[in-house]
């Protein structure tokens, strides 16, 4: 029987693991995109600085950009009183300021957290407080206060800055070689340094996507874990999601109106339903794993 403890250990080597892969290939990209376009060492220098300051513009309005993105409004707490009681007694237990608390209308049953861990937000679907009782809802929160304590807010958007930085350096090359780059190389070189041109933006975006996806499924089972622990109740969580896996199944099931490719990754679950191709990308461990490794926790 695994623990709370061995599946949280396990997960925090995993992403430490990939976390370092994708530093590495976000600098590589960096130093292959100067390379590409024929730039010295004060190209390089260049890049590394124009990459810098387009990650710290990404990172410090990425929360207010998901939580636009979303549609998310603040939680009227009088209406929402519960969510509130809820929140307030798992931020005091692990230790973390009370989030801002938002509700998206959306009937799909979701939600996620945003922010940095000093000033950190929670967005709940509509969906999600119609469809749980108050331990499953309990149980979500629990999840979602998880990802603040543990710092995965902050480590989701550095890994959204990350992709979406090399999504930008693989696009400028692609309009590079549109508008002529390599012209200046001539003949079949410059056929051949399209190609590479191509295929190299292409590769980056992909892995980019791939390594985010990684670190999101690896950040989400560790959250389901931490969050059984500040329960001390699995089976709500486990209840939370059957109920999720339920809906997703109904052919009437609609994806979150407003999630994207981009925010996917943030949600308590695949905000997209089994319709949609994107699930072929998905920033989420099966629904079916999850459930098994919080009821080994039982």
């Amino acid at each position: 029987m695994a623990s709370y403890f061995d599946e949280i250990a396990r997960n925090r080597r995993k992403t430490i693991l990939l976390f370092i892969l994708f530093a590495l290939f976000f600098f590589a990209v960096t130093f292959a995109a100067v390379w590409l376009l024929g730039g010295g060492l004060l190209g390089l220098i260049v890049g590394f600085v124009i990459v810098l300051v387009l990650s710290l513009i990404y990172y410090a309005y990425a929360e207010k950009l998901v939580l636009a993105v979303s549609k998310a409004q603040p939680a009227d707490k009088a209406k929402y009183q519960q969510l509130y009681d809820i929140e307030g007694g798992l931020s005091s237990a692990a230790q973390v300021p009370m989030p801002r608390m938002y509700v998206i209308n959306d009937p799909n049953p979701n939600a996620f957290a945003a922010g940095k861990r000093k000033n950190p937000s929670i967005s709940v679907t509509t969906g999600l407080l119609n469809t749980m009782d108050r331990e499953e809802l309990e149980g979500v929160l629990a999840h979602e206060t998880s990802h603040i304590a543990d710092n995965d807010i902050q480590y989701m958007m550095v890994a959204l800055v990350f992709a979406g930085v090399i999504g930008i350096v693989a696009a400028f090359i692609r309009n590079i070689v549109w508008f002529g780059g390599f012209r200046r190389i001539g003949g079949q070189g410059a056929a051949i340094a399209i190609v590479v041109a191509i295929v190299f933006s292409l590769v980056a975006w992909l892995f980019a996507m791939l390594i985010r996806m990684a670190i999101s499924r690896s950040r989400e089972s560790l959250a389901d874990a931490n969050g059984a622990r500040m329960t001390r109740n699995p089976a709500s969580l486990v209840s939370a999601l059957q109920k999720i896996q339920k809906y997703d199944a109904n052919p009437r099931a609609t994806s979150v109106q407003h999630a994207t490719e981009v925010t996917a990754s943030l949600y308590f679950s695949n905000p997209f339903t089994s319709k949609s191709l994107l699930n072929i990308f998905s920033t989420h461990p099966p629904i079916e794993e999850r459930i098994k490794k919080l009821q080994q926790m039982y």
